[in-house]
């Protein structure tokens, strides 16, 4: 039986050994070192070299941007081989063709010093040294469960109350007896970087009735961003998800065609690299920081948390709220100020909101010019030179940021009344508005101050930090710029004031379903809170639902703002994609007057609708947007402000909420260090039982069986296997032998029996059986279909569900009954693997029934489903850019067929054409059986939008 050369452990096929290695890290990690021992594997070539280059890289040729090179170190006493010359390129992973991705390497990059110990290393053996048990200071294994369920669930008062119970006492016996001994334990484990206090005195201008001028003194919590920096690319929970020298990604080994998904395969980090000496690595800083509100219903509390991450870690990590790839800095002071005028106010805030940056991140200024040596998650020690890269923020904290006025763009210098214009305006330059500042500072009056709509900030804390550029940082804000501002703000507004709020909200409510998408079913003008989840849900069903409402031109707006914000949302960029948001924005400046013409809106000088025209330049320099988004730190200050301070007692609250926040982490860290004990205990485990002669066996298979297996393990920061396209059912039918009279009038399958004895005539010619009114079947309420993972989209497999049940009528009591479902779908006309990559070879059908074939008819023939067609995709209307279908029908009859299930790639989603005005007998639960005519949804979702602009 196949089995795994590294653990020994079996599997059923070679495929599965393939995927064991690939998600086992230490297995893994052992096939990179036996892969980069394979003398005759070479690499694809951009270009063209002679035999000598060859021979000089002969060592190279397993480079990856994830993983070491053994011949990447920059120990004095070790030769440095001199750079290739010429470009190279590995494959990364191969799910098909499109989805190929090979590697330019940044030369030079990333050079290991020696080896070093992690953090986690250094603690097990201090425990070894001291003799300690890895639960100490607790017990054991039950007591540390227990101390670590207090710590997250529990405050302080209801600890005391829990430890003095007499079941507590009595039959639990921890070692702590109230809530002050277990927190004395919980101060014994270790933290990450400690918390310190700075007082700030602000003098204001305003004088008390003696004439004194009234001061306000502030605290700034903080904590050293490098000690943090330090912590996170040490972490050996990231190993498998760390990078340290850029690349660049293709779609092809001639490099042609490039891909930017994360900041590591962007522009910037190459182009940082270039300033720094050779060897170094680069720790790109992101920063986020936010004001939010902590006190409900009542008081005016707040927080000001700044976060810090590092580009390093796969933005698929950074996303992770639970592995904490993001941390607290710091709290910035949030007073009112009140010893200034309030004329004065505003500008003292900005001041000190620079001053207090200044304070929390002047450790970052030597450590960015002179590097620090860190001990990184793979246990080596680089030259790591931690940049400010990137600054996540809302637009009116950019402007704060930036030090300029909210009229303005935070990023380049047009002029306040010109930001409805397509982009033409210079970027923003660190070092002319230092110069500009300064000058300012001591009395001049230069005239850029007030053209570039400067505020008096002379002191911004990003003046002295090294290779940073504040202005190029700002990324872009989906949230806010995007979901909220263009679209929820401005576009449906627009579209609203044309349509009315009537027929918008008649239009909602009778959009069809679709498995996850949300039903206005009392329209929108009802709603009063609204969240970015609404407004993407809005998103889905708008471009099918104004069609008919609105002029022709009107609809080529929407279309192109929502085209803008689809492609915006992409996981992974091509020039294609890179080049679709700019005609989406191009194609909006070219037909926006027709708001003008009626009378809709009187200008576009909108800074949010400026704010997008940077999305591109951003996407280029740091990676997709969905690294930046600003929804991550909205989510972070429930954990780290909001929860933090209601277990303060409301009252200095800040020191309380670091306190809480260090316990909180000192228990994650531990939780983490047991984990990583036991895999890495798991791993030697299976070490030890391995077969001494395994590993020549896997030395001497063939190259195509090493070069299978190489492809299989991944060395992206997402792991991701190919996998095919898979339908689930129940293990067993929901509705068992069902008659054919209650298909008919139940799922409405009029054609049944004429399909069925079709198909049995088409897939089964010498079956003499013919199915009648007598006959029953097995039928199932959905079926589930998993699509390998579409990387523009998502990074993992996506499960799709496809409903075909009846309607269930209200049962006794209030028990609500439900509309009848039949989904529709993309039918193939083969069997398909893959991903849909077109909507060519494929037709919209309704799936009516999901069953089996009853006994006398099976065949080998698999579950089945009835269907009826749709006519075949016209071309895409020339407004709204979605394509048309209508019922199929065929003698005066519904066409309809019955069909291996195998054959249904995809659900799809179907707005019926509502014209002028929504037909008042139409409803969501009726409309698809009401209507002929309608559009193919392809905003449904981010996969169909791609194939949707593929297939143009």
């Amino acid at each position: 039986m196949p089995h795994c050369g590294f653990c020994a452990k079996e599997m059923p096929t070679l495929g599965g050994v393939r995927k064991h290695i690939a998600g086992r890290p230490d297995c893994r990690r052992q096939w990179e070192l036996l892969v980069e021992n394979q003398n005759d594997i070479g690499a694809p070539r951009l270009g063209t070299s002679n035999q000598a280059d060859t021979n000089t890289d002969s060592h190279a040729d397993s480079y990856s941007p994830h993983r070491r090179s053994r011949s990447e170190s920059s120990n004095p006493d070790a030769d440095i081989p001199a750079a290739p010359k010429h470009r190279r390129v590995t494959i990364e992973e191969v799910e098909d063709e499109d989805h190929a991705r090979y590697f330019e390497q940044c030369v030079g990059a990333g050079q290991t010093l020696r080896e070093g110990q992690t953090g986690f290393e250094r603690f097990q053996q201090y425990k070894e040294c001291m003799g300690e048990d890895k639960w100490a200071p607790f017990n054991d294994g039950e007591e540390w469960g227990l101390a670590e369920w207090l710590v997250k669930n529990l405050g302080q008062t209801r600890t005391d109350e829990f430890l003095k119970l007499p079941i507590t006492q009595n039959r639990t016996k921890p070692s702590f007896h109230n809530n002050r001994s277990f927190l004395q334990k919980v101060d014994e484990l270790p933290h990450a970087a400690a918390w310190s206090c700075k007082k700030v005195k602000v003098q204001g201008n305003k004088t008390d009735e003696k004439g004194q001028t009234l001061h306000e003194e502030v605290e700034v919590w903080m904590r050293d961003p490098v000690e943090c920096v330090k912590d996170l690319i040490g972490n050996p929970l990231f190993r498998d998800h760390m990078v340290y020298a850029p690349a660049r990604a293709y779609r092809d080994p001639a490099g042609l065609h490039r891909v930017i998904d994360d900041m590591w395969t962007a522009d910037w980090w190459c182009d940082k690299q270039k300033l720094l000496p050779k060897g170094a690595t680069i720790a790109p800083i992101i920063l986020a920081s936010d004001k939010t509100c902590l006190s409900q219903f009542r008081g005016d509390k707040s927080a000001w948390p700044v976060y810090l991450t590092i580009g390093n870690i796969a933005k698929e990590k950074r996303r992770q709220i639970s592995a904490r790839a993001t941390v607290l800095i710091g709290y910035l002071p949030t007073g009112k100020l009140d010893c200034f005028t309030s004329d004065a106010r505003s500008l003292a805030g900005y001041r000190l909101f620079h001053h207090c940056m200044s304070l929390l991140l002047e450790p970052l200024v030597a450590a960015g010019r002179n590097g620090v040596e860190m001990v990184c998650a793979d246990s080596l020690i680089r030259q790591v030179f931690p940049i400010l890269a990137a600054y996540v923020a809302d637009f009116p904290e950019q402007c704060l940021v930036a030090c300029c006025k909210e009229n303005r763009c935070p990023k380049c210098l047009v002029a306040a009344d010109e930001r409805g214009d397509p982009l033409t305006s210079l970027m923003r330059d660190p070092e002319v508005t230092k110069d500009i500042l300064e000058k300012r500072k001591n009395g001049q009056h230069p005239i850029q101050f007030d053209d570039n709509g400067l505020r008096a900030v002379f002191n911004p804390f990003w003046a002295n930090l090294p290779h940073a550029d504040i202005f190029l940082a700002f990324t872009p804000d989906l949230l806010h710029q995007v979901h909220k501002g263009v679209f929820k703000d401005h576009l449906v507004k627009w579209c609203l004031e044309i349509v009315g709020e009537d027929e918008m909200d008649s239009r909602f409510k009778v959009m069809p379903d679709y498995p996850g998408l949300r039903h206005f079913k009392k329209g929108i003008s009802t709603v009063r809170q609204w969240t970015g989840t609404e407004h993407k849900e809005m998103q889905r069903v708008f471009i099918g639902l104004l069609a008919g409402a609105v002029p022709s031109r009107v609809l080529v707006v929407a279309r192109a703002i929502l085209d803008f914000s689809y492609y915006a949302q992409l996981r992974m960029h091509t020039v294609d994609s890179l080049d679709g948001l700019e005609s989406a924005l191009a194609v909006f400046h070219a037909n926006k007057d027709i708001l003008q013409e009626l009378e809709v809106r009187d200008h576009f000088n909108i800074p949010k609708l400026h704010q997008i025209s940077h999305f591109v330049k951003s996407i280029t320099l740091f990676g997709s947007t969905d690294g930046f988004n600003t929804e991550l730190p909205e989510r972070l200050h429930i954990d780290f402000a909001k929860d933090a301070y209601r277990a303060s007692n409301k009252r200095d609250y800040e020191e309380q909420m670091a306190l809480w926040l260090q316990r909180q982490e000192a228990v994650f860290l531990r939780s983490t260090y047991l984990d990583w004990l036991s895999e890495r205990s798991q791993s030697a485990t299976a070490s030890s039982h391995t077969d001494p002669n395994c590993r020549h066996d896997l030395d001497s298979d063939s190259d195509a069986e090493i070069e299978e297996l190489r492809s299989a393990a991944p060395t992206n920061a997402s792991p991701s296997l190919p996998i095919d396209v898979v339908h689930v059912l129940a293990k067993t039918p929901a509705h068992p032998r069902q008659s054919v009279d209650h298909l008919i009038t139940a799922h409405g399958a009029t054609m049944f029996l004429p399909a069925l004895k079709s198909f049995l005539h088409e897939h089964v010619p010498r079956n003499n059986i013919i199915p009648g009114p007598h006959d029953r079947f097995d039928v199932y309420r959905q079926v589930v279909i998993v699509t390998p993972p579409d990387p523009r989209a998502s990074d993992s497999p996506t499960r799709l569900r496809i409903r075909a049940t009846p309607e269930v009528q209200p049962g006794p009591g209030r028990k609500p009954g439900t509309p009848a479902r039949f989904d529709m779908a993309l039918i193939s006309d083969g069997v398909r693997t893959s991903n849909l990559r077109t909507f060519e070879g494929v037709r919209v059908a309704q799936v009516r029934v999901i069953f089996n074939l009853p006994r006398q008819f099976q065949v080998g023939s698999g579950p089945l489903a009835y269907v009826e067609w749709f006519t075949p995709l016209r071309e895409p209307d020339p407004s709204c850019g979605l394509r048309q279908v209508s019922r199929s029908t065929r003698q005066l009859q519904r066409n309809a067929a019955v069909i291996h299930l195998d054959k249904i790639v995809r659900p799809c989603h179907l707005i019926p054409k509502l014209g002028p005005s929504v037909d008042p007998g139409w409803t969501s639960a009726n409309v698809y059986e009401m209507a002929h005519d309608f559009y193919l949804n392809t905003f449904i979702d981010l996969e169909t939008f791609c194939i949707s602009a593929r297939s143009v």
